[in-house]
């Protein structure tokens, strides 16, 4: 094994959505970065469907935007279509959903990368990892060099003896068309870590040619574009529409039929799947009674042929998927460019790792993406950029930036995966948050990029127009506050309905009312005409939402006395008598850093937490701490 004669600071493995947000976020910050793939032809490709964002995944891209990113910006200049889903709902759930050109963002990411000064891009598979007395210190690749370093981020996607299934037959890869990782998640095992196994799966890829669209529903996206970085303008693009298709009974009959051909029916897969995205055989199983299923038809790209059918994924032979396909109105001549597949791979259990993703068992040794049981490009980047600043934070000898439940849809997956037992792929919703109403899409600036700036990954431009916008939220809530409407403003109190008007109303509360909306304001206000439209939005939220959002931060309030009680990592649960063998089982595999983290975990319930907090006051005061 030959040395490449450099060391690293940081290293990064897999140049997946989370490596490349891993390694720009360290190289961004300074530090000398290597990113290994064992394709350059690969990177930042979408394995599944051609599309970012989505409910509560959007809100992830924001975040990630917001604090240095750059898939925000990356999904920005190659999408070909924008929606904006649950307009109608409340602020917490409106999301942002973006077609790609799935061959243009793989491209533009790879150019970023290129061009990144402090980061080397180079082809190789890594094998095993070089560990020493105080951590990691590099790692080994399969044509047989060393590369050496302090630091590793480890995001190995679905890679890691990766096994394909389509039908009863199988064979060793990591995408189709790609091979698999060997060896290295063997080399974890060696070392200590406790390796599972979970399964995904993709659709067909159909020919654009052979589909009858004029027999079928058309989806365009929204007039207006409002892109995912805080650094993008609204703007027009030539848009691209999707189309809508459905199942039938003729369908399900077919699957039905063959599911004995199904190795998820079969018993050949091992692996867990996602509940939540569950394959055509799984939905025709599992809900007998529904007459049909919509799948979205979503082109791959604006030059390309493959229509991805979303919601369609499926591990049955190719001559089923083709007949099933072919049973739908709009399909009947359909061409199957790319069968669907399932695919079986090895993940390390999160509960190994840290909050600032830095695995327990290794110093300097990361973890981020679906190697942590995670799905979805959205997920693997947010833990990825975390993942590179953490490494380059160590790097640097400083203290890991670590994000709270109330602060990013970012911290609550990171929380949940170093608490919660994996039994599945984990998949962020906008559920999963208690906060939700503070983690929303339009003030993830707000909330993370003055954390961005200060570990360096913020740009001065950037930071410029943060500033701005800010200048400008705080300029329209003083005129909201000040102006105000009287009953000698007779053409104001009749276009408002005000009735009769007694007292004078200020801006602010005449927005309180619900029919009214920021934009009709604009008009008695030159302060609020200037501002710009996302400005406007923050306003008329954190105005109509007032009362909602004082509550949510009385709930912070009342848990930071847990979440600031830290746990000592050496303390021994086993002999902390009043806690059940049970709970003595879960904190000390989990090991968590706080108190409200302890009371996260499954298992351990508020009488478990009090009797710990107990414990903690005594050992503390025996420690002299």
């Amino acid at each position: 094994m030959k040395g490449y004669g450099k060391e690293y600071q940081v290293i990064v493995v897999g140049a997946g959505h989370a490596g490349c947000e891993a390694a720009l976020a360290s190289a961004r910050m300074g530090c000398t970065t290597l990113l290994l793939t064992m394709g350059l032809d690969v990177v930042a490709m979408m394995s599944c469907n051609p599309a970012i964002g989505g409910l509560a995944k959007g809100h992830l891209v924001h975040e990630i935007d917001a604090l240095g990113g750059e898939m925000g910006l990356n999904i920005d200049a190659t999408a070909i279509q924008f929606r904006r889903l649950n307009t109608r709902k409340g602020p917490a759930v409106r999301a942002s959903r973006a077609q790609a050109d799935r061959m243009a963002y793989s491209a533009r990411m790879k150019r970023i990368l290129e061009s990144e000064p402090y980061l080397d891009l180079k082809q190789g598979a890594v094998v095993a990892l070089e560990v020493g007395q105080h951590g990691i210190c590099g790692v080994k690749t399969r044509e047989g060099l060393y590369y050496a370093g302090r630091n590793v981020v480890l995001t190995t996607g679905t890679f890691m003896r990766g096994l394909i299934h389509v039908g009863l037959r199988n064979y060793s890869g990591g995408r189709a068309g790609e091979p698999a990782s060997e060896g290295l998640s063997d080399c974890l095992r060696d070392l200590g870590f406790r390796v599972g196994r979970l399964k995904t799966g993709t659709p067909a890829r159909l020919s654009r040619r052979s589909i009858d669209f004029t027999k079928l529903e058309t989806q365009t996206g929204d007039d207006l574009v409002k892109g995912f970085s805080f650094l993008t303008q609204s703007h027009q693009i030539d848009q691209v529409p999707c189309y809508i298709a459905n199942t039938n009974e003729k369908t399900h009959d077919i699957i039905r039929k063959n599911l004995h051909q199904s190795p998820l029916y079969s018993g050949v897969i091992e692996g867990i799947g996602p509940r939540y995205c569950p394959s055509i055989e799984d939905k025709v199983v599992r809900f007998p009674d529904r007459k049909s299923h919509q799948t979205f038809l979503e082109p791959e790209g604006r030059l390309s042929a493959e229509m991805y059918p979303s919601g369609m994924s499926t591990s049955l032979p190719p001559d089923v998927q083709l007949r099933f396909y072919r049973s739908m109105v709009g399909l009947e001549k359909v061409e199957i460019m790319r069968p669907g597949y399932a695919i079986e791979y090895d993940f390390v259990e999160p509960v190994q790792i840290t909050k600032s993703l830095e695995t327990k068992r290794i110093a300097g040794l990361f973890h981020a993406g679906q190697i942590n049981g995670t799905s979805g490009y959205e997920e693997a980047a947010a833990q990825g950029v975390m993942a590179g600043i953490n490494a380059a934070r160590r790097a640097q000898q400083k203290e890991p930036l670590i994000l709270g439940r109330d602060q990013a849809y970012i911290g609550v997956m990171i929380d949940d995966l170093t608490t919660q037992p994996t039994r599945e792929p984990y998949r962020m919703f906008t559920s999963r948050s208690e906060y939700r109403l503070l983690l929303r899409e339009d003030n993830a600036d707000q909330r993370l990029t003055p954390e961005g700036r200060k570990v360096g990954l913020v740009t001065n431009d950037r930071w410029l127009r943060y500033e701005v916008k800010q200048q400008g939220f705080a300029a329209g809530l003083e005129a909201l506050e000040r102006q105000r409407v009287s009953a000698r403003q007779k053409e104001t109190v009749a276009r408002f309905a005000l009735g009769n008007l007694t007292q004078s109303l200020s801006l602010k509360e005449l927005l309180k009312r619900p029919e009214i909306q920021i934009e009709q304001l604009c008009s008695l206000s030159t302060e609020l005409l200037i501002l710009e439209a996302e400005v406007l939005e923050q306003l008329e939220i954190a105005v109509k939402y007032e009362g909602y959002i004082a509550r949510q931060y009385e709930q912070v309030a009342r848990m930071g006395s847990l979440e600031g009680e830290g746990l000592p990592p050496e303390l021994e649960y086993s002999s902390i008598r009043g806690l059940s063998q049970e709970v003595k089982e879960r904190l000390s595999e989990v090991r968590p850093e706080t108190l409200g983290q302890a009371s996260r975990i499954q298992g351990v319930t508020p009488a478990a937490i009090a009797v710990l907090s107990v414990y903690l006051k005594r050992w503390k005061k025996e420690q002299n701490i």
